[in-house]
């Protein structure tokens, strides 16, 4: 079985730990000059930054994989989302952080868990359900992606492997954004 599977970027993870790195030093420079508690509190807080991108340039794990069954985002969910509980997509952004969301057909959102409350500011704000977000996968083209989940849905199950060879082959990097690296 074919997949499609999208990594975390290693140069965000690079670009966090380069904007920590000099308030750790921030925090070295204080406590040499007598500002112990500011100082350690400055290097605490932003060490975690540092440790957060290790964990995130030396994760070999895919984020999001694409296959015949469904999309798993493991950042959010335990399992594949199957296909055919998916109604329609659409992609949304919220401070320059892209998101697909995915609409649920009707008969299936009693399997959806969570917190209810926690769904409905979610409709609120644009947003449904169950959403997979963009931001720490590599330049990805969410407009791209979004299209080929939305055909991947509404395709018949004997039809899906065959749209994600054409995803595969189609170019290199088809769901790659070439204009930037976010």
């Amino acid at each position: 079985m074919n997949e499609i599977k999208l990594y975390k970027s290693k140069w965000k993870a690079i670009r966090l730990m380069l904007i920590c790195l000099p308030f750790i030093l921030g925090g070295l420079w204080l406590i040499y000059n007598q500002h112990i508690i500011i100082g350690w509190v400055l290097i605490g807080l932003f060490s975690l930054g540092i440790i957060a991108g290790l964990v995130n340039l030396l994760d070999r794990k895919p984020q999001i994989i694409i296959n015949e069954t469904g999309i798993f985002d493991r950042s959010a969910y335990k399992d594949f989302i199957n296909w055919d509980i998916i109604d329609h997509a659409y992609w949304n952004t919220s401070y320059k952080q892209a998101f697909v969301c995915l609409i649920i057909k009707d008969e299936f959102k009693h399997l959806i868990e969570g917190n209810e409350k926690l769904r409905e500011l979610s409709k609120a704000m644009g947003y449904e359900e169950i959403n997979i977000d963009l931001g720490p996968v590599r330049n990805i083209d969410h407009e791209k992606l979004t299209g080929l989940i939305v055909n991947l849905a509404s395709a018949k199950p004997a039809e899906r492997g065959s749209l994600i060879n054409k995803a595969l082959h189609r170019s290199t990097d088809q769901l790659t954004d070439k204009t930037n690296e976010r």
